[in-house]
């Protein structure tokens, strides 16, 4: 079997499993149960990290995670989506865990005969594995808010990274507010550890700081580190470092304050500036403002034909797209996918100006998706020129010619995924 079906047909055991549930539902309760039967292999991770946010979660770990490991010190992770394969989602220091170690877990979870979310289990997958290594960091990245997530399991993190937080988890709550969203996410943090929040607007930072005006652990606001930009070159900043952020795959604002951000952590962890100096340049984000220069898909394409991969499916991350598109001078082509639960129309104008025209597709194997025909209508509606296609392959189909362009594949991870596994 190859890994891309090895990695599908464990998506599908889980999904179709009856102990495990595909619905998402909240609470802490299952996972603490089944952390009690297992004999608490949670309080053998050392200095947990967990990353906290709606954007710029992966980004800011996986800066980190780089700086880490640049400093000779062993890591693992805990990220979630997967874009390519179920097993990027647990990183175990040198490589990540086999489907076959994956599989092996799973048998274990399911002996405790408890019933999980499927989020739950993988949950425990990554926490029974990284149990067992002794590394110097364990980051974790949440599945969505921060309360009631499942990695919100440990009594002692060493820190906990808030990134930017905006409205892309509103379905999953009452009263549908960014308010509730803030109280989720920073008002549970806890109160014996050293809090960073991440870039935010004005508004969400008021909110934050209400939240934490009681809580004593050591917090650091954004406020004390900047993105500094000195003609062409940006930096990083703040009272002891500047930093030059020498990087050739990191292009929009956003990105860079999420880099930054690890900076700031990377910094006050002790590693030193000269390390994280030069892992800079070797940052590169899969599925995130992603130019694919090699691979099938590209030499389909004509030759003055530039391709780019992008997961964002949030209304902040859109914003942040466009102003990056927007200072490039070719004409843009859109390639567009969405799963549910998102919000499409608000989404989609946040782009308006951008692209000479716009394709809409259904997701590959994702039951989830939004049909490529609900998207042409949104976009209709918001005076796109817009196609529709059946697939990834129509849709290329319909915007490659000699022209000199970027095409730009947007609106969701899941998405990105399949056109990277395609080429």
């Amino acid at each position: 079997k190859s890994p891309m079906s090895q990695s599908i047909s464990l998506y599908n055991q889980l999904a179709n499993h009856k102990l495990f549930s595909k619905t998402i539902n909240f609470g802490l309760k299952r996972i603490k149960l089944a952390l009690d039967l297992l004999g608490h292999p949670e309080r053998k991770l050392k200095n947990v990290i967990s990353v906290i946010g709606e954007s710029g979660k992966f980004t800011t770990l996986f800066s980190l995670k780089t700086f880490i490991e640049a400093s000779n010190q062993k890591v693992t992770t805990h990220v979630s989506p997967s874009l390519r394969d179920i097993s990027e989602r647990f990183y175990m220091g040198d490589g990540y865990l086999s489907h076959e170690e994956i599989r092996k877990t799973i048998k274990q979870i399911e002996k405790l005969n408890i019933p999980l979310t499927v989020f739950e289990c993988l949950t425990l997958v990554y926490i029974i594995n990284a149990s067992r290594i002794n590394a110097d960091y364990n980051i974790q990245e949440t599945g969505a808010l921060w309360r009631l997530d499942s990695n919100n399991i440990n009594d002692f993190p060493r820190l906990q990274i808030c990134t930017n937080i905006n409205k892309q988890h509103l379905n999953f709550l009452k009263r549908k507010t960014l308010d509730e969203v803030v109280k989720e996410d920073v008002g549970f943090l806890n109160n014996f550890t050293n809090i960073y929040i991440g870039k935010q607007s004005p508004y969400v930072l008021k909110k934050i700081k209400k939240h934490l005006k009681n809580n004593p652990s050591k917090i650091i606001y954004p406020s004390s580190w900047k993105l500094v930009k000195n003609g062409y070159q940006y930096y990083y900043q703040d009272k002891r470092f500047k930093v030059m952020l020498n990087m050739k795959n990191v292009y929009s604002k956003g990105m860079f304050e999420n880099v930054c951000l690890a900076i700031k952590v990377a910094l006050d962890l002790n590693i030193d500036k000269k390390v994280i100096q030069k892992a800079l340049p070797f940052l590169s984000f899969e599925g995130r403002f992603q130019y694919l220069n090699k691979g099938k898909i590209k030499n389909k394409l004509n030759r003055n034909e530039l391709i780019m991969i992008d997961g964002a499916h949030a209304t902040a991350d859109a914003q942040n797209l466009a102003s990056y598109l927007k200072k490039i001078k070719i004409p843009k082509y859109g390639i567009w996918a969405m799963t549910k639960n998102k919000d499409p129309d608000l989404f989609i104008k946040q782009l308006k100006g951008v692209f000479k025209k716009i394709i809409t597709m259904p997701i590959d194997n994702e039951v989830n998706s939004v049909s490529a025909q609900e998207l042409y209508k949104v976009a209709t509606e918001n005076k796109f020129n817009v196609e529709k296609s059946d697939n990834f392959a129509q849709a290329l189909k319909k915007i490659s010619s000699k022209e000199k362009k970027l095409i730009v594949c947007f609106g969701s991870l899941y998405n990105c995924g399949n056109i990277l596994n395609k080429n």
